[in-house]
């Protein structure tokens, strides 16, 4: 009966440790500084639509962040394109076409905002947080 007993408190702790699923959310808040003039601006964007803050076009592909019961932590895939990098770069494909380049394509992380950062000369954008009706992640 011991030998049971300790058997399933082993399993009990030694077990993988379920996680619940992240929450989609509806919009993505950023923030956006421009190092010019040193003026932050807080931004709520619905996914899949896009902010123009001076020459960024910033797009907000994704959010999503931890159930409460979790260590808090929230998500973003976003990509920006600098228009004022796109003139004068010609597409290789068309000799004509004049396109921005993106000047970050990737996941931000709002707790650690440094591990993956836009790196331009003019303006800093990180996230702050997911919001609207959190729905259950696909």
């Amino acid at each position: 009966m011991r030998k049971l007993a300790t058997a399933i408190v082993l399993a009990a702790f030694c077990s993988p440790a379920a996680f619940a699923e992240n929450i989609k959310a509806e919009s993505i808040t950023l923030r956006a500084l421009d190092k010019v003039t040193a003026a932050t601006e807080d931004f709520t964007i619905k996914i899949g639509d896009t902010l123009n803050f001076g020459t960024l076009d910033v797009i907000t592909r994704h959010c999503e962040f931890r159930p409460p019961e979790e260590t808090p932590e929230t998500y973003a895939f976003i990509q920006i394109k600098d228009r004022g990098l796109g003139e004068g770069v010609k597409d290789s494909a068309k000799k004509d076409a004049q396109t921005p380049e993106y000047a970050f394509s990737g996941w931000m992380f709002a707790s650690n905002p440094a591990l993956s950062a836009l790196d331009h000369p003019v303006y800093d954008v990180w996230v702050l947080a997911c919001s609207g009706a959190p729905q259950l992640r696909d």
